[in-house]
């Protein structure tokens, strides 16, 4: 039986002050060792969607990415920071607080038409998953939707992504 939001949303663990002062980090690990919480991460809306390939952001969402590729029988594809895929990439900048990143995909990770999810652990201001987002469409890829494990809704990333189907497990309201 699959557990509830507010189930699962009990088993992440907030760690405060940390990578450093005033985040409260939602630490996942707490949740992915309960055999009976990964089952239900992996229990989502996209089951009927026929969906070709997974896309996942480094790191964290590599593990729920896989997990959910396997029970959608998709394909699994990493989206990694700049300068860690070893053949042929696509790179796509976005903005930080002070600055910007950029994340890379494999130039044949996707073919024209393919229908994809993306996922990522979590959703804060959107940035991460908006470059993940144009890469994918670089490529040819339609986007059937964006699933997130938590949301941190107070953030507002959820209007970086405005027009896509955009789904998260778990919202944090307030920080």
């Amino acid at each position: 039986m699959a557990l509830t939001a507010a189930e699962l949303a009990t088993r992440v663990r907030i760690v405060p002050n940390f990578p450093k002062p005033g985040i409260m980090f939602q630490d996942i690990t707490t949740l992915l060792k309960d055999r009976d919480s990964l089952r239900s991460v992996n229990d989502i809306r996209y089951k009927e969607a026929r969906i070709d390939k997974v896309v996942s952001v480094e790191s964290r969402g590599f593990i729920v990415g896989a997990s959910l590729a396997l029970s959608l029988q998709a394909g699994f594809v990493p989206v990694r920071k700049t300068g860690k895929l070893p053949a042929a990439t696509l790179r796509e900048e976005y903005a930080l607080e002070y600055g910007t990143d950029s994340v890379e995909i494999h130039t044949d990770a996707i073919q024209r038409g393919e229908r994809i999810l993306l996922h990522d652990d979590l959703l804060a201001t959107g940035g991460t998953m908006t470059a993940a987002v144009k890469l994918v469409e670089r490529l040819g890829g339609m986007v059937v939707g964006i699933a997130f494990l938590i949301e941190l809704a107070f953030l507002n990333g959820r209007q970086k992504l405005s027009g896509y189907d955009v789904f998260s497990i778990i919202r944090v309201e307030k920080e």
